[in-house]
């Protein structure tokens, strides 16, 4: 038995789009920060005496459906851990499903490190990060602590993150705007699939993320948490806009999302440097360097209640409880 806590990601530099859906291979790289606010902790635990795999989130029964996928996910873990055991999972998120905060990325890299862990084999952290993948593209970043890079690889093997700085140095911090925390009607993989297979901007999308990831490589390496923020937020509304150029359109927007962008702009205006970025959701994410905190804070104050206001740290990798 074993049990592993893990924490969401945001994307500064997005993956959208898969080029293989079984394994889920990517299109591009991608790179993200782990938020420290957000996290599953997962427990798993195989026995020799059951049947079928077991699975609780949030202490209830998994319905039909994510029961065959969490199924399928246990079948490929056992196939790489070469065991036979079935197990029981016990998933607990604290952070709303399914609202475009990543959910998936914490609650597959949980599940995938506790499922290592409690086998008792060796392993890696990549080895987690390859398994994490087949559960939900994000979360195999997740894995990593701080900045993580996706290498979008050619096969099952050489798909994974690895860490950029997973420690960071310097004062990017990011503020989550929650809007709207409900599950949204357009999943990621559909709304990717469709844009994928109907945009005709997709092509172009993958040369924006090449360019885009050279310029956050080296922006990160300078430590220029305006620029990086300015880099995430083109390559956000860039993605956004491939929604729009599917076919039937789409859009991850509200009101409220374009209220938060305003407000993001208009603290600009006034010399606050920071920038907003989105994940398949409406909820805006808020980048900035963290000795404006309270001037960004106090401003969305105005507009946003409080609560809905959660400000996050670069977070951790992957850890394990006893």
């Amino acid at each position: 038995m074993a049990t592993a806590k893990a924490h969401t990601n945001i994307a500064l530099v997005k993956y959208w789009g898969k080029r293989d859906n079984q394994l889920i291979l990517p299109w591009t790289d991608s790179l993200s920060l782990t938020l420290n606010e957000f996290y599953t902790t997962t427990t798993v635990k195989f026995d020799s005496e059951l049947s079928q795999d077991e699975f609780t989130i949030d202490q209830m029964p998994v319905d039909e459906k994510n029961f065959m996928k969490l199924t399928h996910f246990m079948d490929i873990a056992r196939e790489k851990i070469e065991l036979t055991q079935f197990a029981h999972v016990d998933s607990i998120n604290h952070v709303p499903i399914s609202a475009g905060l990543a959910s998936s990325s914490s609650a597959f890299a949980a599940l995938a490190g506790a499922i290592y862990e409690a086998s008792g084999k060796p392993y890696t952290m990549t080895d987690v990060s390859r398994l994490a993948r087949r559960g939900s593209g994000s979360a195999t970043r997740s894995v990593f602590g701080g900045l993580a890079q996706w290498h979008k690889g050619t096969d099952d093997n050489d798909s994974f993150a690895s860490p950029i700085q997973e420690k960071l140095d310097f004062g990017l911090e990011m503020i989550a705007i929650l809007l709207d925390t409900k599950k949204k009607k357009i999943s990621s993989r559909s709304g990717m699939q469709n844009t994928v297979t109907t945009s005709p901007f997709y092509h172009e999308w993958l040369s924006v993320v090449e360019n885009d990831m050279r310029a956050m490589k080296q922006a990160i390496a300078d430590k220029d948490v305006h620029l990086i923020g300015k880099i995430a937020e083109s390559n956000a509304m860039r993605m956004h806009s491939l929604t729009l150029s599917a076919d039937p359109h789409f859009t991850y927007f509200n009101a409220d999302s374009l209220l938060a962008m305003q407000e993001v702009e208009k603290l600009r205006e006034n010399g606050v440097e920071c920038f907003y970025t989105m994940d398949a959701g409406p909820n805006v994410k808020v980048i900035y360097d963290r000795q404006d905190r309270d001037v960004i804070l106090a401003s969305l104050a105005k507009v946003f209640g409080r609560n809905q206001l959660v400000v996050s740290q670069p977070g951790p990798g992957i850890t394990f409880m006893k």
